[in-house]
């Protein structure tokens, strides 16, 4: 019994914490601490963050910016220690508690002044998009949202590195350790790739084809089949009423009816022709250009004053404000063909459907083309080009150049353009000395012309010629800018004076710009027209210079421009 006594465990005492619970709390820290120079290039981006970029942001959306950005900024410092270590073949001092308490209080004064001034830089941005100011109030949004976002990308790639280490450790066994890290790290490197690309991605992708095909083919109460034969869907089409899609049903009930073009045309006002073929209707982008062709003929389209080529958007969407503008203009003397090929929006389109919005622009050109081409030149439409956003991507694929335009049409409108457009990359690089890539001169203006307001058509080319080429693109609107140059490459847009409606205080930072553009992209269409992505009655605008009817006169432009406006 005293044997038993002598030999039996103490009791433990309560107050007194398990030790190897405390080691456990202590690989915990461990696990998730972040090392000193990471939180001072962290706090550092998150500060960079709130600079004024192209448009106004609201303090959700900066709060994920800015996560984002300091999660950036700490990457970037781990990455610069293990390059210091790397090259110095020994471990760093480990900074002091003096150090830490220094680091402290710099980032809470660095980030608080930067809140405030942020505030101020969005306000301004605000007013000069034509917004109202918002109140002081998103500071606490803007710092949550900032380190859940940051803490979980930082979370997500320290879940990789271990993933990484374990894989070494299990090649090590086989190779040198060296060769085994590296192995280790094409290895994940090549499964995140896989799986992002053959798993998230593709189904990401199979999920969104399947939503927007659902939407596609939804039928909206406010479009009616046309009871007139001078539109696709109608009696005689020779397409169907369901196969046009969403957009496409939209177009072809949608403009001004009779009264509103006798009202500001006058009596002679005609019904307008619009064909337009769906998705559905054809298997490849050359059949469904076929079939439009042969709806033009079947409406008589070729007779018209005007007939206009457009390439869509993503989703086969086409911005009434400006085809509207010309079936005011002539009175509903015109035609206006189009094709979809796709239903996707514009975004997820440019990642996997560029190739196709490239052949329907193509495709549907050169099939009208063809046919107006064999017409007797007295007795034919003006052909005229048209493409917004990613369809001005797709619209400017038909031709090989300015003199290619100038030769085949009677003029061309491309609206925000995306910075990958390879004809308008090449205007903008070959630009007249000296002037501004935001606003750019060409050859002197004789073909080409870039706008963002309508005092910028006003002035005539070099030969007094109307131009050929009208391209519309804001300072602000971050569809036209942005770049994955950003990251590394001041650009020359923020090497020069910034356009009228951006932020003189606006600056390039490597790889803080890049997220600011990118974040921008997303909120384009939310801003007054006239900023960002929106362009209002600038199409409307820059038709009564490329190709206005006889007899037109600016103070025709105006009341157009009033009555497209009054329709948004």
């Amino acid at each position: 019994m005293a044997d038993n006594l002598l030999t039996r465990t103490p009791a433990k005492d309560p107050a007194v914490p398990d030790p190897r619970w405390r080691a456990r709390g202590r690989r915990l820290l461990t696990r998730w601490e972040y090392g000193f120079v990471g939180l001072a290039g962290a706090t550092a981006f998150f500060c960079l963050s709130l600079t004024p970029s192209l448009l106004p942001r609201s303090s959700l959306v900066q709060g994920v910016l800015s996560g984002v950005l300091a999660a950036t900024g700490y990457g970037l410092g781990v990455l610069a220690v293990w390059l210091v270590r790397q090259f110095t073949h020994g471990a760093l001092p480990h900074p002091s508690r003096t150090a830490w308490r220094v680091l402290g209080g710099a980032a809470l004064v660095a980030a608080a002044t930067s809140l405030y001034l942020g505030s101020a830089w969005q306000r301004d941005v605000h007013r000069l998009v034509g917004l109202d100011p918002p109140p002081r109030f998103g500071f606490p949004i803007v710092l949550l949202v900032a380190a859940l976002t940051g803490a979980a990308i930082v979370g997500a790639v320290r879940i990789l590195r271990r993933a990484v280490r374990r894989a070494a450790g299990l090649l090590g066994r086989w190779v040198p350790a060296a060769t085994a890290r590296v192995l280790a790290g094409v290895v994940v490197a090549a499964l995140l790739v896989g799986v992002l690309n053959g798993v998230v991605l593709r189904g990401s992708f199979a999920v969104a084809d399947s939503v927007f095909s659902a939407v596609n083919g939804e039928i909206e109460p406010a479009a009616a089949a046309p009871r007139g034969a001078l539109r696709s869907g109608g009696p005689g089409s020779l397409v169907s009423w369901a196969s046009l899609g969403n957009q496409g049903r939209r177009f072809v009930s949608g403009g001004p009816d009779a009264g509103g073009l006798r009202a500001f045309a006058g009596a002679q006002a005609t019904e307008p022709v619009r064909v337009y073929v769906g998705l559905d209707a054809a298997d490849t982008s050359r059949e469904r250009a076929a079939l439009a062709v042969a709806e033009l003929q079947r409406t008589e389209a070729f007779g018209r004053a005007v007939l206009c080529v457009i390439t869509t958007t993503g989703t086969g969407w086409v911005n009434d404000q400006a085809v509207d503008a010309l079936e005011y203009m002539y009175g509903g003397d015109s035609a206006l063909v189009s094709t979809q090929y796709s239903y996707l929006p514009s975004w997820i389109s440019f990642l996997v459907d560029k190739e196709r919005a490239r052949a329907a622009g193509r495709d549907l050109f050169n099939a009208v083309y063809a046919v107006w081409s064999q017409l007797p030149a007295g007795g034919r439409p003006r052909l005229l080009v048209f493409g917004e956003s990613l369809g001005s991507f797709g619209a400017e694929s038909a031709f090989s150049g300015t003199d290619d335009i100038r030769n085949r049409t009677d003029g061309m409108l491309l609206v925000g353009p995306p910075n990958r457009n390879g004809l308008w990359s090449e205007l903008v690089e070959d630009r007249d000395p000296g002037s501004p890539a935001v606003l750019p001169t060409y050859e002197g203006g004789a073909t080409v012309r870039f706008s963002a307001r309508a005092r910028d058509l006003a002035r005539p080319g070099p030969s007094g010629e109307r131009p050929g080429v009208v391209y519309l693109q804001h300072a602000s609107d971050p569809i036209t800018w942005w770049s994955p140059a950003l990251l590394v490459r001041r650009p020359d847009w923020l090497a020069e004076p910034r356009g009228d409606d951006v932020s003189p205080r606006m600056r390039w930072l490597p790889f803080v710009t890049f997220w600011q553009v990118t974040a921008d992209m997303a909120i384009s269409t939310t801003v007054p027209a006239g900023h960002g992505h929106r362009y209002g009655t600038a199409p409307a605008v820059a038709w009564a210079h490329i190709a206005p009817p006889d007899g037109w006169t600016p103070q025709r432009t105006d009341a157009l421009a009033a009555l497209i406006a009054a329709s948004d």
